[in-house]
């Protein structure tokens, strides 16, 4: 009786620490990677609570190591562009300037009625009022409707409306992404030309800069410096 009870406790506080240390997300935030590791840890922990002839080492050890391995590829990822597309990919447009993108459809394995089921459980009933659509890595929908759908629209304020574009990421973690820049149309040469005007010394300096859906540049700066700033 005490042996499972003191079994339970210290695995649940093992389990509790594990999802703390692998961040505070939902389960629809998770990456497919990240579920199924949340799911093997309480797999894991739940096998020495019920048969006691397992040792708790056995189930232990499987979770330390399992934690020790997400963290170290979370981390990974923080540093690398590269490891960050491998295991989580990257965003899929499935509608594309109020057109469906059929080929994406079918590469995400994503049907037109998944897709009309996502767009109604976010208000949106027909295609034409949906600009982007927009399969997140974390398999949720973001949806940017057409502008002069959006509350207080243009159309009635009799301003000629003008479509807000998606935004461009052009540096992260003080790197550039030259091919974004090429998606803008910008250079490097612009870039630098904006960081001077805004006085920043280095791209290292800079945790994120992107041109937003206005087309305005943005730029966060790295721990101390740190501030929001839109120009």
């Amino acid at each position: 009786m005490f042996i499972v009870l003191f079994r339970t406790i210290i695995l649940y506080l093992l389990v509790v620490i594990s999802m703390r240390l692998m961040g505070k997300k939902q389960i629809g935030e998770m990456e497919p990677f990240e579920l199924a590791v949340a799911i093997m840890i309480s797999e894991l922990a739940s096998l020495p609570m019920q048969d006691t002839r397992i040792s708790i080492i056995h189930g232990i050890i499987p979770i330390i190591t399992l934690l020790t391995l997400q963290t170290l590829l979370a981390l990974l990822q923080l540093k690398s562009e590269k490891i960050r597309l491998f295991f989580s990919g990257k965003p899929t447009i499935l509608i594309d300037k109020g057109k469906l993108d059929l080929k994406k459809l079918k590469d995400e394995k994503f049907n037109i009625n998944d897709l009309m089921e996502e767009l109604r459980m976010q208000g949106y009933y027909n295609l034409s009022d949906v600009e982007y659509a927009i399969l997140e890595t974390s398999g949720q929908l973001s949806v940017i409707p057409k502008t002069e759908l959006t509350p207080v629209t243009k159309t009635d304020l009799k301003i000629k409306p003008s479509q807000d574009v998606l935004p461009i990421t052009l540096i992260m973690d003080g790197k550039i992404n030259f091919k974004n820049l090429i998606i803008a149309k910008k250079d490097e040469a612009w870039l630098k030309q904006m960081m001077k005007k805004n006085s920043i010394v280095s791209t290292k300096n800079i945790l994120i800069a992107l041109l937003d859906s206005k087309g305005k540049f943005y730029y966060q700066l790295k721990e101390k410096n740190t501030q929001d700033v839109i120009k």
